[in-house]
């Protein structure tokens, strides 16, 4: 897992960490992105603003990525077209997707023989098996997420040769950067809370071990009377 590229969310970058974990490397920058962004001409912004329920700047995020990609010689696909459902390809057969909801994108991608969430939300890739990617997009789609196929040859990547080679197990799943933290945070809790109560064992320990230690004394002075007094 330690060779595949994940970038973790910034601030607002999740378009530049959606194509990097795509294409496995630090490929794009914000300038670079800005830089796509303003060759769109004003009439072209327009045309894509006519018409339909998404906003402007979906469509303008939508046109920069296409453009980021063609770079590569790679386009984008909307998965519920029906020139795409036309084909009737089985989603495990296919090499990425990308996924928009709202202002945020993120990538699924394949890597050898498995396929991985590449969220930047997350604190790590989480591992996705062929079983489940179906019911994942699935999923996503009934969650108003838009799901672009990658179509073309993505760049060779130092992780596609290593996993071509070799299958990765995942015993944890990652958590949202968010929940992470507040998990961190708790844990620690209950690391004190744990510290607190072996403390007050150890406390009670001592204290029992005094009773009894006061207990036996007591007896051999009630011995040693008694036998004094069998003396007498």
């Amino acid at each position: 897992m330690d060779s595949i590229f994940h970038e973790k969310q910034e601030g607002s970058l999740c378009a530049q960490h959606c194509l990097n974990n795509l294409l496995q490397g630090e490929y794009f920058t914000p300038v670079d992105l800005s830089s796509i962004a303003h060759q769109l001409d004003e009439e072209e912004r327009m045309r894509m603003a006519e018409g339909g329920m998404a906003s402007e700047e979906y469509r303008t995020f939508l046109q920069v990525i296409s453009n980021a990609l063609s770079v590569w010689g790679l386009e984008l696909m909307l998965f519920n077209s029906r020139e795409y459902q036309s084909l009737m390809i089985n989603p495990i057969n296919e090499k990425a997707f990308i996924c928009n909801y709202k202002e945020h994108w993120f990538t699924i991608r394949k890597l050898g023989q498995q396929w991985f969430n590449l969220n930047s939300l997350l604190t790590g890739p989480e591992l996705i098996s062929d079983t489940y990617l179906a019911l994942f997009l699935a999923q996503l789609q009934q969650e108003g997420y838009s799901i672009f196929v990658i179509r073309g040859n993505l760049p060779e990547c130092e992780a596609e040769q290593i996993l071509r080679i070799m299958r990765v197990q995942q015993q944890q799943r990652p958590r949202l950067i968010g929940e992470d933290e507040a998990q961190t945070k708790m844990g620690f809790g209950v690391e004190d809370e744990v510290v607190d109560e072996d403390e007050e064992l150890k406390r009670a320990l001592a204290l029992s071990r005094q009773d009894i230690d006061v207990e036996d004394e007591e007896a051999d002075l009630r011995r040693a009377i008694q036998l004094s007094m069998q003396g007498k």
